[in-house]
């Protein structure tokens, strides 16, 4: 210090001066927020770096154009390195501040100039590009042109221009009242630089707010704003007419289209709407609006596509390579059968089954319907309704049996309908060959049964026989067939009744014993094949006797003594629950029976009976006593009595 302060006052004394040096001067100056980059606001802030022995700093204020002073020169008296909030006239402008160093002996430095840009002027509104009432799916991606600033443009210059896009109306592309940031800026490349590109938006009313951003910073003061309508989804498009089946006439298709965006009715300045029907890939019948109608006549499968096109322009076309790249159209079958069956009788009865009446059908498009079709059949020249036959469909052949034994004899004819999947019938009366469909009853061999009874009427517990005889024709045995008899028993028999198969011999003949048991009634049967028909025989009748004993306690009464006691049994598969009545008859040698007494059976079918003689006209009298079984209602045997029992009085 003391020698730094030494060589000035030597300087002095010899009247030295610093010189100017172009070296001594501000390192680095640098304005907050970039020398080249305008500031919207009229304060700056500079900063640099010293170099050493700096005393004072100088600066002072030039403005434009002519760069003359608008401020008075300023002195620090220390070695600053920065000036912070410099205010700058609220004219924009490029101002220059110059700077200066003067080290301790009064030598200065270069001035070193720094550009200070200032506007604050806000750009002109803009004007977004109207796109129509709606934009489609394929309206993207969608390039908006957003106009150009009104008016004189800033100082500082267009920077670019911020964007917002709503669903609620009132947004603003920046945060701030008067700026926009960078990152706020949405495109950067200058006032050439206004078409937005939009890859999609979401379906609705979409609005659009956009400002011009100078290069300060400085946005438009008013956005300008742009409704975007979108609607991306294809019209609803339905299809009706079509039937669930086969149809057997034209059909006329409609296909109506509904749109909850922008609708199926033109606006003016988008697509017009339309609604269309393709048949088989041809040209499809298209109208104007939200219905179309469209006829299919020939027969055969047709392959149908719908769809429509909303006031958006979506449509799903079924179009080869169409360019829009929407969803495909809703599609149907329709089918359509005008043709009838083709049917005719078989050629002729098979021998085997000649009652088997066969139809054979076709139908090439929608098939034979299986649950419709029928054979009929009347005497040939009645003028009577036909039959209807139980008829079977199975694989394109309509069967039915014809009971032809049923019939009274002479000449039938018959007719067979079909109906196909579509409703479409035809009818037929001939054979295959063209003949007439026409058969005589009967068609089967006849058959009789002839039956016998070894012994029509036995006693309780014995068997007997039933024989018989099957012939076919005139005379002629049938061997080995099979033959049912039925024995009905009578009521109150414990078993309704009793099946027995037997088959026939050579000769035709058949034989069976039967078992003992209840009174019945029996008949022989054997069912019809195809070629002969069924027998029944007449009904025979086996009467049985019903089986009671009667005894007594002694063969001798004495009169007015003790009572003679009779007793016995009824016997029967079937007793009574309340038993069974038996009458006691008396009578004298060769005399008739006379009842003097009814007693009934217990469960088992005994009974007992006192009785003591007390007329002394019996004295010496031989008497035979029985005990007769009447008939009883659930009682299957017949009347029968037993066998006498002596007792003489005495």
């Amino acid at each position: 210090m003391k020698a730094r302060l030494a060589a000035l006052v030597v300087a002095m004394a010899l009247g030295v001066t610093a010189p100017a040096n172009a070296a001594f001067q501000p390192l680095e100056p640098s304005v907050e927020g970039g020398e080249q980059s305008w500031h919207a606001e009229s304060f700056f802030t500079v900063r640099w770096s010293n170099p050493p022995g700096v005393a004072t700093v100088h600066y002072r204020l030039l403005g434009p154009p002519s760069g003359q002073p608008v401020s008075e020169e300023i002195a620090l008296g220390w070695p600053a390195t920065a000036i912070e909030a410099l205010p700058v006239p609220p004219i924009p402008g490029v101002y220059t501040l110059e700077i200066w160093l003067e080290n301790e002996l009064g030598g200065k430095g270069v001035p070193v100039p720094v550009q200070l840009r200032f506007d604050s002027t806000a750009p002109g509104k803009v004007e977004p590009q109207s796109l129509g009432e709606w934009l489609g799916r394929t309206s993207f991606p969608l390039m908006v042109s957003l106009g150009h600033p009104a008016g004189p443009q800033p100082l500082a210059g267009i920077r670019g221009y911020a964007v917002s896009i709503d669903a609620t109306p009132g947004a603003m592309p920046c945060a701030g009242l008067l700026l926009c940031t960078e990152a706020e800026t949405d495109l950067r490349a200058g006032i050439a630089g206004n078409a937005l590109t939009i890859a999609t938006l979401p379906d609705g009313i979409n609005h659009l707010s956009a400002v011009a951003v100078s290069n300060s910073g400085m946005r438009s003061e008013e956005p300008g704003r742009v409704l975007l309508r979108v609607d991306k989804a294809d019209p609803l498009t339905r299809l009706y007419g079509v039937p669930d089946g086969w149809s057997r006439k034209p059909l006329t298709l409609t296909a109506t289209a509904t749109d909850r965006a922008s609708g199926m009715q033109a606006s003016g300045t988008g697509p017009a709407p339309y609604t269309a029907i393709r048949v088989d890939g041809g040209a499809p019948a298209i109208a104007s609006g939200d219905t179309v109608y469209s006829t299919v006549i020939a027969s055969g499968v047709h392959h149908i596509a719908y769809y429509a096109r909303d006031a958006a322009g979506n449509v799903a076309d079924p179009g080869v390579d169409d360019g829009w790249g929407g969803n495909p159209p809703g599609t149907a079958l329709v089918k359509i059968d005008r043709e009838p069956p083709v049917l005719a009788f078989s050629g002729a009865q098979d021998p085997h089954d000649p009652e088997r009446i066969v139809t054979l059908a076709t139908d090439e498009l929608s098939g034979l319907d299986p649950a419709r079709g029928v054979i009929e059949v009347r005497r040939l020249g009645s003028g009577e309704r036909f039959a209807q036959l139980a008829t079977r469909i199975s694989d394109g052949v309509l069967s039915a049996r014809w009971a032809s034994d049923a019939q009274s004899p002479g000449k039938y004819e018959f007719r067979a309908t079909a109906y196909d999947l579509a409703g479409n019938s035809a009818t037929t009366s001939v054979r295959s060959s063209g003949a007439p469909m026409r058969l005589s009853s009967p068609l089967k061999v006849p058959t009789r049964l002839v039956v016998a009874v070894e012994r029509p009427t036995v006693p309780f517990g014995d068997a007997t026989s039933f024989e018989g005889r099957l012939l076919a024709g005139r005379r002629a045995p049938l061997a080995g067939a099979p033959v049912q008899v039925v024995e009905r028993f009578e009521a109150g028999a414990s078993g309704g009744q009793r099946l027995t198969t037997v088959r026939t011999g050579a000769d035709g003949g058949f034989r069976l014993r039967l078992a003992p048991g209840p009174s019945r009634q029996i008949v022989a049967a054997t069912a019809p094949t195809a070629t002969q028909s069924g027998a029944t025989s007449r009904e025979l009748r086996i009467s049985v006797h019903s089986g009671v004993h009667l005894r007594a306690s002694a063969p001798v009464a004495r009169i007015g003594g003790r009572p003679l006691i009779f007793s016995g049994r009824v016997r029967g598969e079937a007793m009574p629950a309340e038993g069974k009545t038996v009458e006691l008859q008396f009578r004298l040698p060769n005399g008739t029976w006379s009842e003097f007494r009814t007693v009934r059976t217990n469960s088992r079918g005994r009974f007992r009976y006192p009785y003591r003689f007390a007329d002394d006209d019996s004295r010496g009298i031989r008497f035979q006593f029985r005990a007769f079984v009447p008939a009883q209602a659930g009682w299957p045997f017949e009347p029968a009595g037993s066998l006498p029992v002596r007792v003489r009085g005495v």
